[in-house]
């Protein structure tokens, strides 16, 4: 029985729509395969350490594999080509000379890891390159001038009384054993949402806690999983991935958040005068900041651009506030000596701590020390990557192609051997004036360097200072297990399992503004 008209004509339609699929498929593997073959040509001049042929270097960044980065770094001097997946790769760095080589120049930020931050963050300092970014940059900088940072001392110290005054009631006098990470992480989030909104969340005593909080908090884990799962890289699988889905509805909260509060503000203002939250000074937040620039720039600065700076400096930093703060009291609880000489020191600069100043704060030179000798060893953010946009040659002769990633492993320059003695002890004596001065000025990065160094430092070691002085003045801190601390390779380096310490309350006057 011969096939009908209409028959033959749909076989043939199917047939034709199956040879051009399979055509399609073809053309991407052939463009992937040759993209594989550029990217070996490249980085011949590099030895790589052995890669699986689908998951490349995948697992190695995944598990955060200290012991194997080190064995890498002591093999493959400076540095050693990474793969992520079979299609895509970068030069992983970790040596004072190259680094220089790198941050010298204006190159921008990889966009092939901060886009996935772009759907909830905006295009904000994180990601934006060019005159953009400069002019933004321009904008926000008065934000982070001293006199305004000042008036944050009180506010903080605030917010640190109020968790003191949990382990307090947790311990009492009791030594007690206490997981510090999830505290100091709520109490660094109610520090920077005062300061950039003058926004009370109640988050460290209301276990619910804010929308924004909440969204925030899960955000930073699922921007996590998706940087180390190669088939999250592509925004089609991830958009229809449960954690996608859950994505952009944490995307829409921050977005619906910070456009009210915005909108508050505005009709405050307009009103002639901002509500103070009850009981607080009156101080100029983040928010005012950005407000002044963009009614100076109006025509180049936008609610959305507000509204990406906001979101970016809470994001970006409360976490990396949070992991250093933690990291910092687990070092002094395994070196009890520097523990006490820091105390000692807090003692004789601010008493008992209940009027902190910014001038006291600056006198805390063993203390700044022992900081910077936590950021050596458990740097917040343990890299930043650039995206070459020409050819880059490096001091040895080695040289790269335009449109190639390079990684700065910060971890990997703090720990290199051939640039620290000893890296895996603590000694904050690495930091003296004099250990300083011979030391290569880009072996050490905790905030990065050149013109996109870390915008918000200043304020990082403000927040940092105050939270270990009234810390120490009330608590010494021992560890609540022999066994090391696992670190969680995220893009900020975190406690794997918390950081679980043991509190002594020390003789003292009560915490100011706490249970009176």
């Amino acid at each position: 029985m011969e096939a009908s008209w209409l028959e033959t004509r749909w076989v043939r339609s199917l047939y034709l729509a199956f040879v051009f699929c399979l055509a399609l498929g073809l053309l991407q593997a052939i463009k992937l395969h040759l993209r594989r073959q550029r990217l070996q040509r490249d980085l011949r001049s590099f030895p790589a350490p052995p890669a699986h042929w689908f998951h490349g270097h995948q697992q190695f960044l995944q598990d955060e594999n200290m012991e194997q980065l080190e064995e890498f770094m002591d093999k493959y001097p400076c540095a050693f080509p990474c793969w992520v997946g079979p299609f895509q790769a970068c030069l992983f760095i970790y040596d004072p000379e190259y680094a220089e080589t790198v941050l010298s120049r204006t190159d921008p930020k990889s966009q092939y890891l901060s886009k996935f931050m772009t759907p909830c963050l905006g295009r904000g300092l994180g990601n934006l390159d060019g005159p953009t970014w400069f002019q933004h940059r321009r904008l926000l900088t008065p934000g982070f001038h001293s006199n305004i940072l000042k008036t944050y001392v009180a506010v903080m110290a605030r917010s640190v009384n109020t968790m003191l005054g949990k382990w307090e009631k947790i311990g009492g006098a009791q030594d007690t054993a206490v997981e510090v990470h999830e505290h100091i992480n709520l109490m660094a989030l109610d520090i920077i949402m005062k300061c950039a909104f003058s926004k009370e969340t109640n988050c460290q005593t209301n276990s619910t806690h804010d929308p924004y909080v909440k969204a925030m908090f899960e955000l930073d884990k699922i921007l996590s999983h998706r940087f180390y799962n190669c088939l999250h890289h592509h925004d089609i699988i991830f958009k229809f991935s449960p954690q996608g889905y859950h994505f952009q509805k944490l995307s829409q909260v921050l977005r619906q958040y910070t456009e009210q509060v915005l909108q508050d503000r505005r009709k405050s203002l307009q009103g002639g005068v901002k509500q103070a939250s009850a009981g607080k000074t009156e101080y100029q937040d983040f928010l005012d900041i950005v407000l002044s620039a963009q009614r100076e720039n109006e025509d180049s600065f936008s609610d959305a651009d507000l509204q990406s700076e906001m979101n970016t400096f809470i994001l970006a930093g409360h976490s990396t506030t949070a992991a250093s703060l933690s990291w910092f009291l687990y070092c002094l609880a395994l070196n009890p000596e520097h523990q006490e000489r820091c105390r000692e020191e807090i003692r004789d600069v601010l008493g008992n701590g209940s009027s902190t100043t910014w001038e006291q704060l600056d006198e805390l030179c063993f203390t700044s020390m022992c900081i910077s000798e936590t950021f050596r060893l458990f740097p917040p953010v343990p890299a930043v990557s650039r995206e070459l946009s020409k050819p880059l040659t490096f001091p040895d002769g080695r040289a790269l192609p335009a449109g190639m990633i390079v990684v700065l492993s910060i971890w990997g320059l703090h720990h290199n051997p051939a640039v620290w003695k000893n890296p895996k002890v603590f000694d904050p004596s690495r930091f003296s004036k004099e250990n300083s001065a011979q030391r290569h000025p880009h072996a050490f990065l905790p905030f990065s360097a050149g013109s996109r160094n870390c915008i918000g430092q200043q304020f990082a070691m403000l927040e940092l200072k105050v939270a270990i002085a009234l810390i120490l003045l009330r608590f010494k801190v021992a560890p609540a297990s022999p066994t090391p601390l696992a670190s969680s390779n995220h893009v900020i380096l975190k406690p794997k399992n918390g950081i679980h310490l043991r509190l002594q309350k020390l003789p003292a006057c009560p915490i100011p503004g706490y249970g009176d």
